[in-house]
């Protein structure tokens, strides 16, 4: 059993509630605070993927695959805990190549796929004739397609509303109300304000996304995350459903629950602006499609944005916050914060409960970032 009391978690997001659910797996007091409710920011919002071996930084690549690994451990664990479904699945994705550069790069790709193999990947290359006898809807002008198999796909919402509930299920409590501080004493973790009220703790957790900067004052530490926004056209087309998702430069196409098919997505440094974009929906469109002509026949569902949290390095801030003793981070995935959840949550959890953790975040360190104020 750990010697550490109580923790609070600073925001209900998805690695918030992971943090959650794994501390209460090692039987820690835990609180989550959330003033707009569970799930209700990016992680909402997100498309869902789960790719660990495409769009990954390299010094984080072997903890985004220890994090996939979680994500299948916990699927059936979460559906157990709670009694709901969480409807998660390992899927087939094309990623299309436009022309020979991108096609070179897919063939690279393709060793990642096979290299993974012990861990349920596989990837073959197919020429455009071949790929276009599977999806004929495409458009002709492609140099070919690597079709693999292994990436998952879940709601993100729903992952961390079960999060949350299994951490309920084991104890830990949520919070409604906004943080205004934390308190220290001589550089220690004492509580947290919640609306201006303390709430006693000795340890907190800041997993405040795109808005973890507000802690830095309460801190004096740099915790530089700022908001990326992302665009989402949520689209509907008779026919059959994409045999596969689709990805292509500049452009993806995933199929969803009910025939839906998600236009994905738009990064945009647009400071804290999450309303749904003219810009957006063109740049979706207009490239969905250029890639898949029948998309002219589609009709709109629900245009989304969200603002998802980064770092400039573009690397998670995973860890204990230098200098302040009980004060951690989890923060700053990016477009995989969704992928990297668990890993985030576990790793948390393990330093919090013994010290140390046996994943692989030490590129994820936040004193990379500065010295502790005075």
């Amino acid at each position: 059993m750990s010697e550490v009391e109580h923790v609070v978690v600073i925001g209900g997001g998805v690695a918030g509630a992971a943090t959650a659910y794994y501390l209460s797996v090692a039987g820690v007091r835990v609180t989550i605070v959330e003033r707009e409710g569970i799930g209700s920011q990016a992680s909402a919002w997100s498309a869902g993927g789960l790719n660990p071996l495409q769009g990954i930084e390299r010094p984080i690549l072997p903890f985004a695959l220890e994090s996939f690994r979680l994500h299948l451990a916990l699927w059936p664990e979460l559906e157990r805990l709670t009694g709901q479904s969480l409807g998660a699945r390992r899927i087939s994705m094309a990623y299309v190549a436009t022309d020979n550069d991108s096609a070179s790069e897919l063939l690279e790709l393709r060793d990642e796929f096979e290299d993974a193999r012990s861990d349920g990947f596989s990837a073959q290359w197919l020429e455009p004739a071949e790929f276009l006898t599977l999806e004929p809807r495409l458009s002709p002008k492609i140099a070919g397609a690597l079709l693999t198999y292994g990436n998952g796909v879940l709601d993100s919402q729903r992952l961390t509303v079960l999060l949350a509930e299994a951490a309920q299920k084991q104890g830990a409590t949520v919070m409604e109300g906004e943080v205004t501080g934390i308190k220290l004493a001589d550089g220690r973790v004492t509580g947290v304000e919640v609306d201006g009220i303390a709430v006693a703790c000795d340890t907190a957790v800041v997993t405040l996304g795109p808005w973890t900067g507000a802690a830095e004052k309460w801190l004096g530490v740099p915790l530089p995350v700022e908001p990326l926004k992302g665009e989402i056209l949520r689209m509907t087309q008779s026919g059959s459903p994409l045999r596969s998702d689709v990805v292509a430069p500049g452009i993806s196409l995933f199929g969803r629950e009910d025939g839906q098919i998600w236009l994905a997505s738009t990064k945009q440094h647009a400071g804290f602006d999450k309303e749904p974009s003219e810009w957006g929906y063109h740049t979706l469109y207009d490239a969905a499609l250029a890639l898949m002509p029948s998309i002219a026949e589609a009709s709109l569902l629900q245009h989304t944005a969200c603002l998802r949290p980064i770092t400039p390095d573009d690397l998670p801030i995973v860890g204990k916050v230098p200098g302040r003793t009980g004060a951690y981070v989890g923060s700053g995935g990016g477009p995989k914060g969704i992928l990297l959840a668990p890993g985030m949550g576990k790793a948390l959890a393990d330093l919090i409960t013994t010290g140390q953790t046996s994943l692989s975040i030490k590129a994820c360190d936040p004193a990379r970032f500065a010295q502790v104020a005075s």
